[in-house]
């Protein structure tokens, strides 16, 4: 739904962006992880049509965002809360956002109490919002043409815990229900509970990417069965590592299906298999960008 193909950008001698390329799934949220300055927002104005790229180029549901004919129907957008009119209630903000994309007004309600801004908050002027109710409106605004795709830039920010626990619900709702999201965020945790697929940059190059599951993954399999020792036997002299935990389980450097076919060949029944992950986000992170210098 959302492709970037060998993006780059350079402003004169500095590049910003180096050979981009990720996809983005219907039905799934890709997280966009990176340190301040590590091309994150580039790749999503990119995206956006807001910037163009040196080389390289993206699409939205296989067109470029510029070639939409109404492209708030198509992704909905949340790059910066603050780049909304101080002087407009958030009422008359969606209402303006509803007439522009071409969705009835009676709409405006019930996107402004799905985000929490219904009854007397809609009618307080957007330069008196503190900077979680502009995010909320910020959200309200990309979700009111009913768009198949969400692309949100730090959405949590300004968010309190209730609020980021709101946040994953939707989000989590929208992709559910076979939506696309692109979703940048510096909540790490957040992120490792929230994203199907991970995207990670540093210095404008990708470092890292795949289903959140892989990433984490260490290639290790924890292992539980009806006799450990003739299977770590087994699985040692077919050059795998293995390292038993006690009891029943070892932990072995093997795939599923050689586990599977040496226990099969002993007559060793399995209880257990599953990935051994490699801790948290953050020390992938940590590990992969220069936020861990």
């Amino acid at each position: 739904m959302i492709t970037v193909e060998n993006v780059s950008k350079a402003y004169g001698k500095q590049q910003s962006v180096r050979n981009v390329s990720f996809h983005c799934r219907p039905g799934r949220i890709t997280g966009f992880l990176g340190p301040n300055g590590a091309g994150k927002s580039t790749t999503m104005r990119i995206i956006a049509g807001l910037t163009t790229a040196t080389q390289g180029h993206s699409t939205v549901a296989g067109h470029r965002y510029a070639q939409l004919p109404n492209p708030g129907r198509v992704i909905g957008l949340l790059l910066d809360a603050s780049a909304m009119a101080k002087g407009l209630t958030g009422r008359q903000t969606l209402w303006l956002a509803a007439k522009t994309v071409g969705v009835s007004t009676t709409e405006v309600d019930r996107y402004l109490e799905k985000v929490g801004l219904n009854g007397p908050a809609g009618n307080r002027r957007v330069g008196d919002y503190s900077l979680g109710m502009r995010q909320r409106l910020g959200i309200a605004l990309a979700l009111i043409g009913r768009p198949t795709a969400l692309m949100l830039d730090e959405p949590a920010n300004g968010l309190d815990p209730a609020g980021i626990l709101w946040m994953r619900s939707l989000l989590r709702e929208f992709a559910d229900n076979g939506g696309t999201v692109l979703l940048s965020s510096h909540l790490l945790h957040e992120m490792e509970q929230i994203s199907d697929d991970l995207v990670v940059i540093d210095n404008g190059s990708i470092v890292a990417r795949g289903s959140c599951a892989e990433l984490l993954s260490t290639g290790t399999l924890n292992v539980a069965c009806s006799d450990p020792a003739t299977l770590a036997a087994e699985l040692i002299a077919a050059g795998s590592k293995v390292e038993r935990l006690g009891d029943n389980r070892i932990l072995v450097t093997a795939s599923a299906a050689q586990v599977g076919d040496l226990a099969l060949a002993s007559g060793i029944a399995i209880y257990h298999l599953s990935s051994a992950t490699a801790g948290s986000l953050e020390d992938l992170f940590m590990n992969l960008t220069s936020g861990g210098e």
